[in-house]
């Protein structure tokens, strides 16, 4: 067996001599320069997987999720098109992936075994985008997205206390916590100056928002128990085939499509239905690495982009309550972040 220098090193020491060991041959040390040294410093300050999942929910699934809201909403404004006939749209882009799986040869729907975890899955996802681009509608699209990722947020910390055998840390719990108390300054005050004259519309908006939070913690909750090596393709093309069935006739029976003409929302539903997808792949590729209250957490980044656009683009106020709202959020993230490099760099180091 070849033995690293290292070991010859170690059984020359041994046995007092200064030949290689086991017929290898003689290797030379590592150069001046410390070239081998800087590869094992890299590797041994890398990042754990945790933290990866959790910048990958920060950067690639809450950052590209905060235009959607507010691209539903202008192109809601623009044409009056309906939430269903856009989520019909999302799901089509999400058909052609089919094309990636074939050409992998890989199995549609994945291995028989999760069929009905990967239907369910796409299911309950329909409903949390069906209700979330309803609600982005009929309520303040940054309010909207607070309460939705609030709820999910909620839901998939108790699910961790119930049915979850994940423990989170004290200070898991502080950024969770961190994080609830910072939608609240932002929606709570918006709900007690609600308008009377919009007070039922506004209300069932944030009915829908929070159906929308507890169905998404339900579907990252699910995902979470898929091992095979491809699922996050066969989900997404899943969801694309169970959202096409069910868009299309509920479309039809409850709403009005229309064929849009004007540039603006053919633009917006095209920015929709790409950076949803990027979304879809980087939020249940997160709940791969680390648990969902802690992506849920991440995902609140959404909110400040929307609120930023909502402000900027749309030119909806935003009260100090909001701003004060998106410091906590921040600051949770990081208090989060930065518990998860701390414990991992501990545990390396009992490990040495």
């Amino acid at each position: 067996m070849q033995l690293t220098a290292g070991e010859n090193e170690g059984r020359r020491n041994a046995a007092g001599g200064d030949g290689p060991v086991d017929g290898g041959e003689k290797q030379e040390a590592p150069g001046p320069d410390g070239k081998e040294e800087g590869r094992m410093g890299w590797w041994k300050w890398q990042l754990p997987d945790s933290v990866k999942g959790l910048l990958v929910a920060l950067f690639g699934g809450g950052l590209p999720a905060g235009f959607v809201a507010p691209f539903t909403k202008i192109a809601y404004e623009a044409s009056h098109i309906p939430s269903l006939e856009i989520l019909l749209f999302r799901c089509i882009l999400h058909l052609a992936l089919f094309f990636y799986i074939k050409f992998r040869g890989g199995s549609l729907f994945g291995p028989r075994e999760a069929w009905r975890s990967t239907f369910v899955h796409a299911i309950i996802n329909i409903v949390s985008i069906a209700c979330a681009y309803s609600s982005f509608m009929v309520i303040p699209a940054g309010n909207a997205a607070t309460v939705r990722k609030g709820t999910s947020t909620l839901c998939s910390a108790l699910m961790a206390l119930v049915i979850d055998s994940y423990h989170l840390s004290v200070y898991d719990w502080i950024g969770l916590l961190g994080s609830l108390v910072g939608l609240t300054l932002i929606v709570v005050p918006d709900l007690l100056r609600l308008d009377r004259s919009t007070r039922l519309s506004d209300i069932f908006g944030y009915i829908l928002a929070m159906l929308g939070g507890l169905a998404l913690a339900m579907a990252l909750m699910i995902f979470r128990t898929l091992t095979h090596p491809s699922k996050l393709m066969t989900a997404a093309f899943t969801f694309g085939v169970v959202g096409s069935l069910l868009c299309a006739p509920l479309m039809l029976l409850l709403q009005k499509p229309i064929a849009p003409i004007e540039p603006l929302t053919w633009c917006c539903v095209t920015g929709i239905t790409v950076l949803a997808l990027v979304s879809f792949f980087c939020a249940n590729y997160a709940v791969t690495k680390t648990h969902p209250a802690l992506v849920c957490a991440f995902l609140h980044s959404e909110v400040v982009v929307t609120m930023t656009i909502q402000y900027f683009v749309l030119h909806e106020p935003i009260s100090p309550f909001g701003l004060s709202g998106a410091t906590v959020i921040i600051c949770s993230i990081v208090v989060i972040t930065a518990q998860n490099i701390a414990q991992d760099h501990k545990e390396s180091n009992e490990n040495k």
